[in-house]
């Protein structure tokens, strides 16, 4: 079954090929960093006419890369939510214009199933059920995967997502958005260790919280100035340490109170190279397996949407043109 999959939920245009819900034939991405980088963040307007602009392009570049038409599409899979209302509502015309261009079926798409699923693309991808922790700008959720299209919320942040947190220091430092990459890469060369930054452990649950790390981090500048050279690589580092700290802890306990042994790493800010080492490192440790996707599938993509869409038409939901975007969409 070949699935075309398009996803424009915030500031990516994508769309790709997806084989039986496991072999990606194309997947092409055309981000909008540059538009909003002078903002400091996302501006929805701005997305979602750039999505107008870019999402024909990409959808026609994803078929030429597998070297498909639309004739050959068995299901069309579009992320119908969360997201941003205007740009979710961009791709969700698109997909219903071809369905009835075409004649063929199209589906809605959950945006952090896909992130979920994106595992599946890998050759070893692990079978339900596992914990699944979703870390984005956005989201910063920890979900039970009973099975596919079975989910249970059993931890999230109680107020900034980590990638939010990423995003807000790196502004407060004065480096470009998004924060996640040179946050990231200024690290690398620090202390971790070099100043003590709170850990947010709210109650005997799984839930999270950076926004006193956000605000830390700002009195720390407020009283000892923008740090330059090795200073400004060890705050890096110690920040880092602090969400990769609190977030593996959390997962780890998690898997260790509910019985599980397999869990997943996923979302935008899975891509970051302390969080991937540091829940791997305590995974092994206490005997769990920790699966881990490449870096191109942890950013937004349409492979992952594919993906999606492909479990939820396999357990038997259809689209119809009455389907309408839904900003706020809870996966459970």
């Amino acid at each position: 079954m070949l699935v075309l999959g398009l996803e424009t939920s915030c500031d990516e245009t994508a769309a790709a090929v997806v084989e039986d819900g496991r072999r990606v034939l194309s997947d092409v991405v055309s981000t909008q960093v540059d538009i909003h980088r002078r903002w400091g963040g996302v501006v929805p307007e701005l997305a979602s006419r750039n999505h107008i602009v870019q999402v024909m392009p990409v959808l026609h570049e994803a078929l030429t890369r597998a070297g498909k038409t639309l004739d050959d599409i068995d299901l069309l899979a579009v992320t119908s939510g969360p997201g941003l209302i205007g740009a979710l509502l961009v791709g969700l015309q698109v997909a219903k214009g071809l369905s009835l261009a075409t004649g063929k079926p199209f589906v809605g798409a959950n945006h952090l199933e896909g992130h979920l699923l994106a595992i599946r693309l890998l050759e070893d991808a692990p079978a339900p059920p596992f914990l699944g922790l979703v870390v984005s700008g956005g989201h910063t959720s920890l979900y039970e995967v009973r099975d596919y299209g079975n989910y249970r919320l059993v931890g999230r942040t109680r107020d900034d997502a980590a990638g939010e947190a990423y995003d807000k220091t790196a502004r407060i430092l004065g480096l470009p958005y998004p924060g996640g990459q040179p946050i990231d890469e200024l690290a690398q060369k620090g202390d971790p260790e070099a100043i003590r930054f709170p850990r947010a452990l709210p109650g005997d649950n799984f839930d999270v919280s950076f926004s006193g790390l956000k605000t830390s981090v700002l009195h720390h500048i407020q009283k000892h100035g923008v740090p330059e050279g090795q200073a400004l690589h060890d705050l890096c580092a110690s920040f880092q340490e602090a969400v990769a700290d609190v977030l593996s802890k959390k997962l780890v306990a998690a898997a260790r109170r509910l019985g599980h042994t397999q869990l997943v790493l996923c979302g935008g800010v899975a891509a970051n190279s302390r969080l991937r080492a540091l829940c791997k490192e305590r995974a092994e440790e206490r005997g769990l397996r920790m699966f881990l996707p490449p870096v191109r599938l942890c950013t937004d993509n349409g492979a992952m949407i594919a993906v999606a869409g492909y479990e939820a038409w396999r357990r038997g939901l259809r689209g119809d043109f009455r389907l309408a975007a839904d900003p706020a969409w809870r996966m459970e």
